[in-house]
């Protein structure tokens, strides 16, 4: 919360980085109003999130994999129910942007969202008020 005001947008990222130049092992999590990566979890927690996406080898061999959570209150607060609509509409663009970004990268992605939510929740370090909508690992293309 900025000076008393709730924000709308809803969406949190993540990066649970595996194999990144320049990034130590660990969860991040995006901050947008600093345009920056905070790490709030130190070390290895790529096989936590493989598990909880219940073992897809995909997201065992990223170098990285983004994590999109929702927190819905931001935006229902204000669009009631109809709200809930529009957070999925806004991961859905963020993730074909995040496609994009791979892709003129040269890297591959795919949107996961088989997973369970408490186990990526954990994995992650989210917090209570958060729900996870997809997963997206990161690597070089085969």
């Amino acid at each position: 919360m900025r000076g008393g005001i709730e924000p709308l947008h809803p969406l949190e990222v993540y990066i649970v980085a595996s194999n990144v130049n320049g990034l130590e092992q660990g969860v991040y999590r995006y901050r947008p109003e600093r345009h920056e990566l905070k790490r709030i979890i130190k070390g290895e927690r790529q096989r936590k999130l493989y598990k909880a996406a219940l073992s897809q080898k995909c997201v065992k061999d990223a170098a990285a994999a983004l994590v999109i959570t929702a927190v819905y209150k931001r935006t229902t607060g204000k669009y009631g129910e109809r709200g809930v609509r529009y957070v999925h509409m806004e991961a859905g663009h963020a993730a074909q942007n995040i496609y994009l970004q791979a892709v003129s990268l040269g890297l591959g992605t795919v949107v996961v969202g088989a997973f369970s939510d408490v186990r990526v929740k954990k994995a992650i370090g989210a917090r209570k008020s958060e729900e996870p909508l997809c997963i997206m690992p990161i690597g070089k293309r085969k």
